[in-house]
């Protein structure tokens, strides 16, 4: 009598990539668990067919079954990322509107884009926010961090309100600020009056206050990073604190010897996520400004936005996200490469 997985193993795999499968198994040279080795002229489903998976070794069968349920991540990774960045790469260099065919015309777009006042513009706008907004983002949270590792009672409450901005979805956060924002019944502005008896600025319609609001804004968004530094200092030895102080060492010089090269890993991985997340920097600024006034707060982002989905300019837009793309790559690696000289491993590199 046939094994009750037989057929039904070989319905679903018959959906699957049959020629990596055989591939699978015959690179890690598996063998049934009876007198029948798995030749190259085999045929995977036949296999299955003749002598069902009950015949197949259990490292056969789990590679079968771990290709069967990484098969949906594949099929989306290939279908909603790699096939869109290869298309967006192709249309960087053709002109397309969405109606008309899609036009070959060589760099002519990052030429287009070299020439372009308002990219560079944008560009400005975008590298001035993230050379202030993320020193401030690593500094307050990890300040923050330090605090909610205090043992107080309630802790665990303080922590869960500090992180909850995080989840929240950008526009909702980002409508929350523009009504704190406002000039004229704006919370933000109430305080200030009441507090120091003076106006407050137009946050969001004046060109030199617009930037400082968009960072006040995205520092209320930090909960993710304070929760992994928080992480990271809970894991620091105490035994390295208890020696540091037996030296002679002072809070700070404890903070300073000990902390910091220990949690270096992960200031380096939020360093690079906030510098990644603030470069592209988008859902938020949309909802609060627009890009105004005057494109004092016109980000990348939102210019690329603009080219694809206001202008139509799709081959225009294609261009610019992997301009970005590069730019990101290239600080990235930089990064990675200069942090042997202040990121501490503790097993070496």
């Amino acid at each position: 009598m046939a094994h009750p997985c037989r057929y039904a193993l070989y319905s679903i795999m018959q959906k699957a990539s049959e020629p990596v499968l055989c591939q699978v198994l015959r690179s890690v040279k598996l063998t049934t668990t009876g007198n029948y080795p798995i030749n190259k002229s085999d045929n995977f489903f036949s296999l299955l067919k003749s002598r069902g998976t009950a015949s197949l070794s259990l490292k056969a069968r789990e590679a079968i079954w771990f290709h069967i349920f990484l098969l949906p991540w594949l099929i989306t990774f290939l279908a909603f990322v790699l096939f869109p960045m290869i298309a967006s790469f192709l249309l960087s260099f053709t002109k397309y509107n969405a109606i008309q065919p899609p036009k070959w015309i060589g760099i002519k777009n990052f030429i287009l884009l070299s020439h372009d006042p308002v990219f560079w513009k944008s560009m400005k706008v975008t590298f001035t926010f993230t050379i202030i907004f993320v020193p401030l983002q690593l500094a307050i949270s990890l300040f923050l961090a330090i605090l909610l590792n205090l043992r107080v009672p309630g802790m665990r409450l303080i922590r869960t309100i500090y992180y909850l901005p995080a989840i929240l979805p950008a526009v909702v956060t980002g409508l929350v600020w523009v009504w704190l924002f406002n000039p004229d019944f704006g919370l933000l502005n109430y305080i200030l009056y009441l507090i120091a008896g003076i106006k407050g600025p137009n946050w969001l319609g004046s060109e030199k206050w617009v930037m400082p609001a968009v960072i006040i804004s995205g520092l209320w968004g930090m909960g993710a990073g304070v929760i992994i530094f928080l992480a990271s200092l809970q894991n620091v030895p105490q035994e390295l604190y208890e020696a540091a102080e037996l030296d002679g060492a002072g809070l700070l010089q404890r903070f300073r010897n000990v902390t910091v090269p220990i949690i270096s890993p992960v200031i380096l991985y939020n360093l690079l996520i906030g510098m990644i997340g603030a470069l592209q920097t988008f859902a938020r600024i949309y909802v609060l400004t627009g890009g105004g006034p005057n494109y004092a707060s016109y980000f990348y982002n939102l210019y690329l936005y603009d080219n694809a989905f206001s202008y139509f300019k799709l081959g225009l837009a294609s261009a610019q996200a992997w301009i970005l793309f590069v730019i990101i790559m290239i600080l990235t690696l930089i990064m990675l490469r200069t942090s042997g000289r202040w990121v501490y491993y503790a097993g070496g590199r």
